[in-house]
């Protein structure tokens, strides 16, 4: 659980997951903002799947 915490671009991909919410709640809702939920939800995935690929490498490397 610590590398998905503690990895920089998870970090980054959650504080943009905060900025989206804010938006929704505070700005106007229109087709931007369904943009903005489909690139947040892809820039979070795209970093879970880097940390999991990382891991896998480290894995393979020890054996």
């Amino acid at each position: 659980m610590r590398k998905y915490i503690f990895n920089g671009a998870v970090l980054s991909a959650a504080l943009g997951i905060y900025t989206t919410i804010r938006e929704t709640k505070e700005g106007v809702r229109d087709w931007k903002v369904l943009l903005l939920w489909i690139s947040s939800a892809i820039s979070l995935a795209l970093a879970i799947g880097t940390v999991i690929e990382e891991s896998r490498e480290l894995d393979d490397g020890d054996a």
